[in-house]
């Protein structure tokens, strides 16, 4: 039996982005070099990237809360608080999750702010082999060249799975139990693998795209 269920998207964007220097949720896309301007940042892609297949799409900040309400109820969506950000990124997860519950979902298309959005082929891609998997498959993962990525799409079992976890777990722990509940699927878009988490990256990601 294939699913059918309702999306929320998550951006996970609370962190202190120490190695960049400046709040990746709020760098210009596509790359652009300092002063040039952008009408999108990181957040504003990824709340329409994740929009295209979610009925509505949660941000999780920190203490940059002032910074990022603006783009994000700009482009509809919602902000979640994580109280303790300093936890890590698991705790963003968690707290992101248990919105999705409260407001009626049960499945989650989840990414990281610094993660370039993936294209509106990628999400119906995504979204289309999670619907038509059986019951046993609890999530479903991008892979490019062989390597894993988001947005990561996680069902009502993958969330409660996530949710029991002990906070000073990561999502790969999680992950690496259910091994046999997840589906990777191959996608052809390579910024579903990308991580950008200081200046050379965004540099080197600003090359690629040109």
């Amino acid at each position: 039996m294939s699913h059918v269920n309702s999306f929320a998207g998550v951006i996970l964007a609370a962190g202190e982005s120490s190695r960049m220097g400046t709040d990746k949720a709020l760098l210009p896309w596509p790359p652009r070099p300092p002063g040039a301007g952008s009408l999108e940042t990181f957040l504003s892609a990824a709340i329409r990237s994740l929009s295209l297949a979610s009925d509505f799409v949660l941000v999780v900040a920190g203490k940059n809360e002032a910074a990022l309400a603006p783009i994000a109820y700009a482009n509809g969506a919602s902000i979640v608080i994580n109280p303790a950000p300093e936890r890590g990124q698991f705790s963003s997860l968690q707290v992101g999750l248990r919105e999705v519950l409260n407001r009626g979902r049960d499945t989650a298309m989840v990414t990281l702010v610094d993660r370039p959005p993936a294209s509106a082929a990628t999400i119906q891609t995504l979204r289309e082999a999670y619907e038509s998997a059986g019951r046993r498959t609890w999530a479903v993962v991008p892979e490019f060249s062989g390597k894993h990525g988001h947005p990561f799409i996680a069902g009502r079992e993958m969330i409660e799975a996530f949710l029991h976890a002990p906070s000073t777990s990561t999502a790969r722990d999680i992950e690496h139990e259910h091994q046999d509940n997840i589906l990777y699927v191959a996608v052809s878009d390579p910024l579903v693998a990308l991580n950008i988490n200081n200046p050379e990256d965004y540099a080197a990601l600003a090359g690629k795209l040109s």
